[in-house]
């Protein structure tokens, strides 16, 4: 292209991109109608220019007005590093950076009115393009695009030199248009000056203030008028006199969200308007710090002053910063903070790496783990316990809760002194100090403290003062990331203040905690900042949606990239006082942000016949396929695809260069291979099916991820007794807009509201929030009146402490207000709700403070459907929430319009059944009043806004969108099978089986169900086929099917409406007694059997026998472990059978040296609750049942086990198979991935000449093998598992009902196959089990059976694993196949080498899992204890962790030491006692318990004969071991089974046994540590803490 010679050669190529461009075309016609609207140039010398509107019309006037300007041709300056959409004009982006890339590559303007006088360094004030924007009418850009940095030394004009060229423009003379109208108003020549009036004779007009981009004028004429020459007189682009940014009472006032990729500032400019502005978070070759970048670029467009960036920014204008910051979180999340050593009371070295035992994956067999955030640890002499009044124990003290303690260790501070010295010499300069029972007596704690502090440490963190709540293991973690974040958000805030003169002195600046509330940025620490960001949103939609829909509760949804945040909202914040933050546990309070793996980046599979969306994510980088990066296709890709996004509306920055638009070309291009392999699933099974277009896949996606997202909704609002459909969804974030109207619906919402700056809610969030100061204390007083004036003495205190600390801060008392709370909890139980008696007045039997106790009942009663009015309240904890009312409040509520709304265009969106005409709306073009009928698309620069057809939007007058959601156009499904609707399906069923869960916990009493969850809901198809269950409980896995078709079949006819069913015997699918499931069946009008059932199974506490808990470890027949029921009625014809219930449950009284159940009270309520869980599940299937038909939920019930087959002429499983389909039936999707996996594992195999046959053998310690032999059928891929040869039923309680060795097989085909499959009754449809009758795998029906479920469980999983070989190799690199394929199939030491029958085969594991059960007529206290995860290939074991078929969750110290009469002396692990490999095993434990009350001990326990086994030359791990220490100083080994009689003084002391090594010891150390996890998100909130306390059971 030829050099642009003048100002027309540059408009015609600004018309000539425009034909070639349709935004760009838009554009130009935008500014030819708005006379406000301006082109504006920059350059790199501060200079400015810019076109008014007749410079683009079409006939420019030639002659006296028309520019002369020469342009010239230089060289070509560096690539542009940035771009900004700021604004609703999609095309602006765009025509900035074309003509930047235009005048960059050809030209650089030199118009001959003055040069720059300054000499520059390279680089710095030449005339090239720095900056392009398009200013709006308010004169705020509506795009910009910046090049680079300005040069910051020109300040000075002078005359133009021709011996320095360097700044050929530097005087800003550059382009200039036509006044308004387009009439030219004169020409100024080279050398004109314009003192007074321009030439011309007109008056100087300057612009209104707001219009200019200002640059700050040059020192020399600061006092007089400075001289322009070259521009007409009212196109002079900067005001020589100074204008004040603001004054003191109007100032500027900002609100900064720093996010992972994205900042967002919200400002309140002087007179009360706004500005909103995004940039990237991280952009080192532009700028340090995005908020100080922020403030400066909104500074330099408000005032019209080039503020340099290298300079400190004048804060005199700001009053004050608000500011969400992600640095805390990306610092734990990358494991970036300051280097901490851990403080920690003699013998809990390693509590914090133990942490709950429970692992983080069941299936997951590297057992991946994140890392302790402290590098070393110290055990500090000292030790304080509870009183319990032993003699000779000396004088107790009084701790903060009313306690009485016994120091029976002072701190030694000496020995502690030479070790911290020694610390601080290797570079360490932080602590987190963590004593036992510090929440109540924290002397000990503040001398550490005091004496590390004189030392020099720099950063110490006490737990006592992080967090003092009792539980040391949180509060810990606690104090550790304290002490490890917080020295980095020191940096980070002494950074931000260095941007600024002064340091911010005199400027308010606040930073958001985790609860929602603001603090001074001295006080921003650490463990309260994770959530600094996510919290903003919440305040947002908060103090804007609830109220503006009239105070109906509101549920907010953050749809963003990687991740959707989640969380409710009905006149008070809802907290949550613990959660786990990248593995870390904070005991802190943090609003309830639910964050779930569903986002715009999630990535779309489609796996055994399911479409699968997440939990993976494509990430910022390679980004959605779109964003032409080689990326995986994604949702985003979907609704691209669909046409419901448009890349027209987004700015040019994707590609290797970052400055191409999105593609809709690679989207398509990335779904066809989808789409490729579900039409190949479709059309080459059994039962062909019509192939789907491209369309349909990516709507069958979308779906799929909707449905995903209503998930943890109803979790959320249900698990608290909320009913969802009642709330207003409030959507923010960029991708939420495209999935609100589909997610309401599916949850019976009618309303969405979308905040205009939903984009930016998070910052408007910080505007709009209040500061906040917090005090608590623990405290152990029971809510009676007698406790009431010391309960009212604290809170006054506290409150007094946090008036005090706000009125420091310059509140005024009028605008603080106090919220008082008390942590309450009945009782012996552990569940505690932190309440407030804001909506219960005092009353004559209440605290001055308000009537907690009301509150407390109201809201038990709400979340768990009961109370227990006979048992006292517990007061854990005292706090109150001081408030300084601070928040700014919005004005700039748009105009009402009369018009209708101009449609921008009409594009081609796709909906279930095809293409429909969408009219597209720019945001910014509406008003209020406006109503838009759905299907349409709302635009603006941070989001699109999908109405979908039958949904009517309608802007409010605040200017948000409300959008009346309609219902959904009835659909036909059909019982034909459709991938897209099983996926659909399977969601759907997995939500009611969680549901349930949710009811059964709320309405249970017992602490076994109602606290440690241990409980299974499961539906079932009309034959007994387990359709969906949940949690994921290991030793529950497939069982109750077993159960369900074993009542099918023995009562027969005698099944009628009104029935309910018990059962826990062995012989019917139970696994141990204490395990009592109750089943309904669901019968429908005109069905004669029943067309469903459902069932949910949990654990009893006590249901008699031979010992308290019902887990006796030496009982030898059934009778003696407590109640039998092989098929009782538990309801019959609708009525409750407490009677003849009550009498079984006594029965077992009647067997010698047995009782009846112990705790008959919580029997019956706990099988009502599960009675009522089941009802929950029946309501909910008739919900569907109502939607689609009775047949089309049945048949998709069998679908979900059985479903479209992937390879034509399938005979069928093998004879005798469980689930054998004849060959007309139809695969299971489940089975398909288990197929799958066989076939793998098979061709493997045959690859290197291996048999396919494989086979493993190991011994219980009593000697009873375990045998397996697993015969691989390559062409079907299914398996027989032939267990012949195991030993016979012993005489002790080992014996392992059939249903624990299914259970045990479906969760070893799930860890082999290595991802997330339905398991259900399709896991085991490719296998045939054979299990000899009368073995210890199936005994007789009186058998004992209680260490079968606990013991001989583990041991069929490691034969399972160990006939597999190198199994494990699987699950790091994301399947089995590709560890087999890697050479990784054989055993023995030798790659290839077949599997030998021996021990040395297995897959190496601790293999138990250590039952320790004490009690007496007073307490009972049962409990398992970890151990060391065995090695595998590119790992190795954990340590101190549950393996397989467990994943309890241990008791915390200072719990257990309060509620039991022990003392843990010692909790850490045993070294060594992993056994060595190239990747060694993990180590066993060391518990040691002291007694203070006479008790009955009792352990069941293994691995104490046969050590773990180690693979492929590894070593075996170690030994488990029982001592009992006596009092005067006797050891006796207790072997692995016994019940002994403990006195006070005696000591027990558990070994568990460490997991094997893995490869020779001798082969080269392989890198330390295990290997990186997959990409994934961070998971957070209430409903991900239920899942993991579901699964740690």
């Amino acid at each position: 292209m030829c050099p642009l010679s003048s100002y027309e050669s540059l408009r015609q190529e600004i018309q000539r991109l425009a034909q070639e461009n349709e935004e760009l075309r838009r554009l130009v016609q935008l500014i030819r109608e708005n006379q406000e609207l301006k082109l504006v140039l920059r350059s790199r010398s501060h200079g400015l220019g810019f076109c008014n509107p007749g410079f683009l019309a079409e006939d420019t006037q030639q002659g006296e007005g028309a520019r002369s300007g020469k342009v010239t041709s230089e060289q070509s300056l560096s690539r542009p590093r940035e771009q900004l959409l700021l604004g609703p004009e999609v095309g602006a982006s765009w025509l900035c950076r074309k003509l930047s890339e235009l005048l960059q590559r050809q030209t650089v303007l030199q118009p001959r009115a003055f040069q720059c006088g300054k000499s520059c360094a390279p680089g710095e004030g030449d005339g090239s393009l720095a900056r392009v924007e398009v200013t709006s009418p308010a004169g705020s850009p509506v795009a910009a695009w910046a090049a680079s940095s300005p040069c910051p030394g020109h300040l000075g004009v002078g005359a133009p030199r021709a011996a320095e060229p360097r700044c050929p423009w530097a005087g800003g003379g550059g382009l200039g248009g036509a006044g308004r109208g387009g009439r030219r108003r004169g020409r100024a020549g080279p050398d004109a000056a314009v003192p007074g009036p321009v030439a011309g004779g007109r008056p100087r007009r300057l612009l209104p203030e707001a219009s200019l981009v200002r640059e700050e004028p040059p020192p020399a004429t600061r006092t007089g008028r400075a001289e322009r020459p070259g521009l007409p007189a009212e196109e002079l682009l900067w005001d020589p006199r100074l204008t004040a940014m603001g004054s003191p009472e109007g100032r500027f006032h900002f609100a900064i969200d720093r996010g992972g990729t994205f900042t967002d500032v919200f400002a309140q400019c002087p007179g009360g308007h706004v500005r909103v502005l995004k940039l990237l978070s991280e952009d080192p070759d532009n700028y340090a710090d995005a908020p100080t970048e922020g403030i400066r670029r909104i500074l330099e467009q408000e005032a019209g002053m080039l503020l340099p960036r290298d300079r400190p920014l004048d804060s005199s204008h700001i009053a004050s910063i608000r500011m969400g910051t992600t640095v805390a979180t990306n610092a734990l999340l990358e494991r970036k903070g300051e280097r901490v050593a851990l403080l920690v009371t003699r013998g809990f070295r390693d509590l914090l790496h133990i942490g709950t035992q429970a692992r983080g994956d069941l299936f997951d067999l590297a057992v991946p783990m994140p890392e302790v955030l402290y590098e070393e640890v110290l055990e500090v002499d000292e030790r304080v316990v509870l009183h319990r009044g032993e003699a000779g124990t000396g004088t107790p003290v009084k701790g903060r809760t009313e306690d009485l303690l016994d120091v029976q260790q002072p701190v030694d501070l000496g020995a502690l002194r030479g070790k911290l010295e020694a610390l601080l010499s290797r570079g360490v300069r932080s602590l987190a100090v963590v004593l036992m029972h510090s929440y109540t007596w924290a002397r000990h704690e503040q001398q550490v403290g005091a004496l590390a502090r004189e030392l020099g440490f720099t950063h110490v963190s006490l737990s006592s003062e992080a967090m003092p709540m009792v539980r040391i293991v949180p509060r810990g973690h606690t104090a550790c990331a304290d002490a490890y974040l917080t020295p980095a958000i020191q940096r980070y805030v002494q950074g931000f203040r260095r941007g600024f003169q002064g340091q911010l002195k005199n400027v308010q600046v606040l930073f958001m905690r985790s609860d929602g509330g603001l603090v001074p940025m001295d006080a921003f620490s650490g463990s309260r900042a994770v959530l600094s960001g996510p919290a903003g949103g919440v305040v947002g939609y908060s103090a804007t949606t609830y109220h503006q829909e009239g105070g109906q509760p509101v549920i907010g949804f953050d749809m963003g990239g990687t991740s959707t945040d989640v969380s409710r909202y009905a006149g008070e914040f809802e907290h949550i006082f613990e959660a786990s933050t990248a593995g870390v546990t904070l005991q802190a309070p943090q609003l309830d942000i639910n964050t779930v793996a569903a986002g715009g980046g999630s990535r779309l599979f489609f796996r055994s016949g399911l479409f699968v969306v997440g939990p993976e994510s494509a990430g910022a980088h390679p980004g959605p396929a779109c964003y032409r990066k080689g990326g995986p296709v994604t949702v985003t890709d979907a609704n691209l695809v669909l046409g419901r996004l448009l890349p027209a509306s987004f700015p040019c920055i994707f590609g290797p260069g970052e400055d191409q638009p999105l593609s809709p070309e690679a989207s398509r291009k990335a779904l066809e291979a989808v789409a490729t392999e579900v039409n190949s699933f479709l059309t080459n099974g059994p039962c062909p099916a019509s192939p789907l277009s491209l369309e349909e896949v990516a709507m069958g996606f979308v779906r799929v991820a909707n449905e995903a997202m209503c998930r943890p909704i109803r979790a959320l609002t249900q698990a608290r007794g909320h009913d969802p459909s009642a709330h207003v969804l409030a959507c923010f974030g960029g991708a939420g807009g495209q999935h609100a109207c589909a997610i309401a619906r599916a949850l019976g919402m009618d309303t969405v509201h979308i905040h205009r700056h939903s984009g930016l809610l998070s910052a408007l969030g910080l505007a709009l929030a209040d500061v906040v100061h917090e005090a608590q204390e623990p405290c152990s007083l029971l809510y009676m009146p007698e406790t009431f004036v010391q309960l009212d003495q604290r809170l006054s205190r506290l409150e007094e402490q946090c008036v005090d600390a706000l009125q420091a801060q310059g509140f005024p008392r009028s605008q603080i207000v106090t919220e008082s709370f008390l942590h309450l909890r009945y009782q012996g139980t552990d569940c505690a709700l932190m309440v407030s008696a804001h909506q219960h007045p005092a009353t004559a039997r209440s605290p001055r403070a308000g009537d907690f106790g009301a509150a407390f009942v109201e809201r038990y009663m709400r979340e768990f459907g009961f109370v227990i009015p006979e048992r006292p309240v517990v007061v854990d904890d005292v706090r109150v929430r001081g408030t300084g009312r601070s928040g700014l409040r919005l004005e700039d509520a748009p105009k009402a319009q009369t018009g209708p709304p101009r449609v921008d265009k009409v594009t081609q969106c796709y909906f279930e059944g095809g293409y429909q005409e969408t009219p597209v709306y720019l945001l910014g073009e509406l008003g209020c009043g406006h109503k838009l009928q759905g299907p349409c698309l709302i635009i603006d620069s941070n989001s699109t806004i999908l109405v979908e057809p039958g949904c009517q939007a309608e802007v409010t007058e605040t200017g948000d969108i409300r959008i009346s959601v309609g219902a959904e156009a009835p659909g036909t499904v059909g019982t034909q099978l459709d991938p897209i609707q099983l996926s659909i399906f399977s969601h759907r069923f997995m939500s009611i089986a969680e549901q349930m869960g949710r009811i059964l916990q709320r309405t249970a009493i017992s602490t076994n169900i109602k606290e440690r969850l241990d409980f299974s809901c499961a539906l079932f198809g009309p034959d007994g086929g387990l359709v969906s269950n949940a949690p994921h409980i290991p030793v529950h896995l497939g069982a109750m099917q077993e159960t369900v078709q074993f009542q099918i079949q023995h009562l027969g006819a005698n099944l009628h409406p009104g029935d309910v069913l018990l059962s826990n015997h062995p012989s019917a699918g139970g696994s141990h007694l204490p395990d009592l499931t109750v089943i309904t069946p669901v019968f429908w009008p005109g069905q004669t059997r029943p067309v469903f059932y459902v069932a949910s199974r949990g654990h009893h506490a006590d249901i008699g026998g031979i010992t308290p808990g019902s887990m006796p470890p030496h009982s030898t027949t059934l009778q003696q472990e407590g109640a039998v029921f092989l098929s009782f009625k538990l309801v019959q014809g609708g009525v409750f059978q407490e009677e003849a219930v009550t009498e079984a449950l006594r029965a077992p009284g009647k067997v010698p040296n047995c009782s009846g159940t112990r705790n008959l009270h919580d029997n019956l309520s706990d099988l009502r609750a599960q009675v009522a869980a089941n009802q929950k599940g029946i309501q909910l299937v008739g919900e569907l049942i109502g939607q689609y038909g009775l047949d089309v939920v049945q048949a998709y019930m069998g679908h979900i086990q059985v479903g479209l087959g992937t390879e034509c002429g399938l005979q069928g499983h093998p004879a005798g198979g469980l689930a054998a389909t004849d060959s007309a039936s139809c695969q299971a999707n489940a089975e398909l991935a288990v197929r799958d996996m066989l076939r793998a594992f098979g061709t493997s195999r045959q690859a290197q000449g291996l048999p396919l046959e494989v086979s493993s053998e190991d011994h219980m310690d009593d000697g009873s093998p375990i045998c397996l032999c697993v015969q691989i059928n390559l062409r079907q891929g299914s398996a027989v598992f032939d267990f012949s040869g195991t030993g016979p039923e012993v005489f002790g309680n080992l014996n392992a009902p059939r249903a624990i060795t299914l259970s045990a097989l479906i969760y070893c085909l799930r860890c082999l196959v290595g991802r997330d499959i339905p398991l259900n009754q399709g896991c085991l449809a490719p296998v045939r089990v054979v299990i000899p009758r009368g073995s210890i795998l199936d005994p007789s029906p009186e058998a004992a059976v209680v260490g079968g479920n606990v013991l001989t469980s583990q041991r069929v999983v490691d034969v399972i694993l160990g006939a597999f070989g190198a199994c494990a190799a699987s699950q790091v690199r994301g399947g089995l196949g590709a560890g087999w394929r890697a050479g990784w199939c054989g055993s023995g030491g030798e790659v290839g080498a077949p599997p030998q029958p021996s021990a040395a085969t297995g897959c190496p594991r601790q293999g138990c899992m250590n039952n320790v059960t004490l009690g007496n007529a007073r307490m009972g206290y049962y409990e398992t204890v970890a151990g060391g995860a065995g090695a595998g290939p590119g790992w190795h074991g954990r340590s101190g962790v549950h393996s397989h078929m467990t994943n309890t969750r241990i008791t915390d110290p200072e719990i257990l030491e309060s509620r039991y009469p022990v003392v843990l002396r010692r909790f850490e692990l045993r070294r060594g006692s992993g056994g060595r490999g190239r990747f060694r095993g993990g180590d066993g434990v060391i518990r040691e318990l002291l007694f203070r009350e006479e008790a009955q001990l009792s352990v069941l326990t293994e691995r104490r004969a046969f050590r773990p086994y180690g693979l492929h030359g590894g070593e075996p791990g170690a030994r488990g071991l029982n001592l009992l220490i006596r009092k005067n100083g006797r050891t006796v080994n207790l072997g692995g089974k016994t019940s002994v009689t403990v006195y006070p003084g005696d000591v027990f002391c558990l070994h568990t046994p460490g997991g094997g090594g893995y490869g020779d010891p001798e082969d080269p150390a392989p890198p330390p540590g295990s290997p990186p996890p997959a990409l994934a998100f961070p998971e957070h909130g209430s409903v991900f803490e239920y899942r993991r306390a579901q699964e740690a059971v």
